[in-house]
């Protein structure tokens, strides 16, 4: 369709008795056709179309994010920040993955010139958390922990606040950025993340939610004691990048749950289950409630 015909066709929304129809018409036609419902909406004063347009937009919208998150999954699922961004997109629709990226390339680059060869991996480990947390002061959003905004990176990047589990993914593309042997487990309640050394060495844990602390496998297992949970390998094992979107995901249902939010609740229950259907799936969260 020309420009000419496409915004003929959105001035027939006016009318009542054929708008569905017309609705039906211009969905047909994809995200291609968002700009001119903006173009409609600054134009219209009309409340109620205005809000139709909205409705569409967001429809559109929401379709181009299902099919994106679908090919994403099917391609593997291996790049981690561009699951994460198109998590960001249903909140932020216009956030730039580009941006996204150079804000890790610079906390990368940032934490790369501290580093030195030969480090020991607890130094290693220790100039990540001087960058993040006090070079840049990252930290836990502990006054709004259901807000929305922690499951968004930009956000995150932005505020420098954020959940257990956006502080660590943050953390970990950076670390893995620098080739450092760092991976997400999913324990039940709280996301960490950890370091894999060469047996027989034990790997060691890190919680982002508490400004980078390094914990043991016995931190970990008393933990898991004092939930009154039978130990898991799963709880000790790094997860996969699907995994931690899936966990992302559920973040946000829970904050649309808590801030009463059915429809957006609902609607990020249905790009969850595009990542759901695996039953390879390590993400053993125990309490539906506290994904974080």
């Amino acid at each position: 369709m020309t420009n000419r015909e496409i915004k003929a066709l959105i001035s027939l929304l006016d009318d009542p008795e054929i708008a569905p129809q017309i609705q039906d018409k211009i969905q047909t036609l994809g995200e291609t056709i968002i700009p001119f419902l903006e173009e409609s909406w600054e134009e219209s004063l009309d409340p109620s179309q205005q809000q139709r347009l909205e409705d569409l937009i967001h429809h559109l919208q929401f379709e181009g994010l299902q099919q994106r998150l679908r090919v994403w999954r099917e391609s593997g699922a291996e790049n981690l920040l561009e699951g994460m961004w198109l998590l960001n997109s249903y909140q932020y629709p216009d956030a730039d993955f580009q941006s996204l990226n150079r804000a890790v390339e610079q906390l990368r680059f940032e934490v790369w010139t501290l580093l030195q060869p030969e480090m020991h991996p607890a130094d290693q480990v220790q100039t990540l958390n001087h960058v993040f947390f006090r070079a840049h002061k990252f930290a836990a959003n502990t006054q709004n922990f259901h807000s929305p905004a922690n499951s968004m990176l930009h956000r995150v990047l932005e505020t420098r606040r954020g959940n257990p589990l956006t502080l660590c993914v943050i953390y970990l593309l950076v670390a893995q950025r620098l080739k450092l042997p760092v991976f997400g487990v999913n324990l039940p309640n709280l996301f960490v993340l950890t370091y894999q050394l060469e047996p027989p060495l034990e790997p060691f844990y890190i919680n982002c939610y508490n400004r980078g602390l390094v914990l043991s496998r016995t931190d970990i297992e008393h933990y898991v004691r004092q939930l009154n949970l039978t130990p898991n390998d799963i709880f000790f094992e790094p997860c996969s990048h699907l995994d931690i979107v899936r966990r992302a995901l559920r973040n946000l249902q829970v904050s649309f749950e808590k801030l009463q939010e059915p429809a957006k609740a609902q609607e990020v229950a249905q790009l969850l289950a595009i990542l759901t259907d695996d039953p390879q799936s390590n993400d053993t969260d125990t309490d539906p409630n506290e994904r974080f």
